[in-house]
């Protein structure tokens, strides 16, 4: 058997394949409560306060009796003849309640696995890394513990497992770039930075990805959207990790060319010396890719130059702003 949390709280029986959705908020609260905490003793003043807040009902204490009877008919049991020994699930304790797993595991527990398989493979076989990754991420429903209410338990959990999926999606397309899949990702990564606009570490892989498709301009851009949008909504600027990533993008560093290019020996052709070395044709082809190149090299020393006044005129803002009144005022 098989507890659920990744997504709304439920139960699989892997013996019959019979999937047990879990009715009302307060039995989904319970359940998810004690799958959190499974194997300790959960009080029940912790579980009434899981259950119904700052407003318990006027005997919270019977009435959490009521939903640990009704969850315990809702939990499967040996069929008759099977063999099996009978398992109590749930037991209670003179202080609360226990959830007795067993042998019986969680999806959250399967998807941390396979996420560790998966970093642990990112750097030497990252191919190897993105199929793990993609199937413990493959294993959410929904959002963690949905349905199960706001308690302190559920939630603080429902909060972990979140960061720890985003977390992996981050390893995932990293481990798509080390890949050379940076043509596979841009669309995926777009999608990510716009429902994660304060997560800086989306912006980072996709602006890679861009420049390695050649995109040059759409990087840049992208470090633009994400400095406005952390400006506007944060008051701060982008972390290091960002502008490094933007100068390397401006500087062409050799750093950021897609693995599956290095090592590979280039075909190397000696450039003439001068244009008047060159045939004409070449002469006229050669001229105009270094104009094209001098044009882009100004557009975006120019766009630098903006984006360095924007920074300091922000900066004298928030020296007058934050400067101590004068004497007399």
């Amino acid at each position: 058997m098989e507890f659920r949390v990744l997504g709304p709280v439920e139960i699989h029986d892997e013996g019959t394949g019979v999937r047990i959705a879990v009715a009302g908020a307060k039995q989904r609260a319970l359940l998810g409560a004690l799958i959190v905490k499974r194997g300790q003793v959960v009080s029940a003043h912790r579980l009434i306060d899981e259950l119904w807040g700052h407003t318990p009902p006027a005997n919270a204490t019977n009435a959490l009796q009521a939903h640990v009877m009704r969850l315990r008919r809702l939990l499967p049991v040996p069929a008759p003849g099977s063999g099996e020994p009978h398992h109590e699930w749930i037991v209670t304790r003179s202080m609360g309640y226990v959830l007795r797993a067993g042998r019986a595991g969680t999806d959250a527990g399967q998807f941390h696995q396979l996420a560790a398989e998966g970093r642990a493979h990112a750097v030497t076989d990252p191919e190897r890394a993105a199929g793990l990754l993609r199937r413990a991420l493959a294993l959410w429903r929904g959002a963690a513990l949905e349905g199960a209410g706001r308690g302190d338990i559920c939630s603080a959990e429902a909060a972990q497992l979140e960061e720890v999926r985003l977390t992996v999606l981050e390893t995932l397309y990293d481990a798509c770039l080390r890949a050379g899949r940076h043509g596979d990702v841009t669309g995926e990564l777009e999608e990510l930075t716009a429902d994660h606009p304060m997560r800086e570490r989306f912006y980072d892989l996709l602006m890679t990805a861009l420049y390695r498709c050649g995109r040059q301009a759409e990087a840049l851009s992208v470090y633009d959207r994400a400095r406005k949008r952390l400006v506007h909504e944060l008051g701060v600027e982008p972390g290091p990790a960002l502008r490094g990533r933007m100068e390397a993008i401006l500087h062409h560093d050799p750093g950021l060319e897609a693995p599956a290019y290095r090592g590979q020996v280039a075909t190397v052709h000696r450039l003439p010396s001068s244009l008047h070395d060159a045939t004409p044709h070449a002469a006229a082809g050669l001229g105009a890719s270094v104009l094209s190149l001098s044009d882009e090299i100004a557009r975006l020393r120019s766009h630098v130059e903006r984006l360095a006044r924007e920074q300091q005129h922000l900066m004298h803002r928030f020296d007058q702003l934050t400067a101590p009144p004068a004497a007399g005022q």
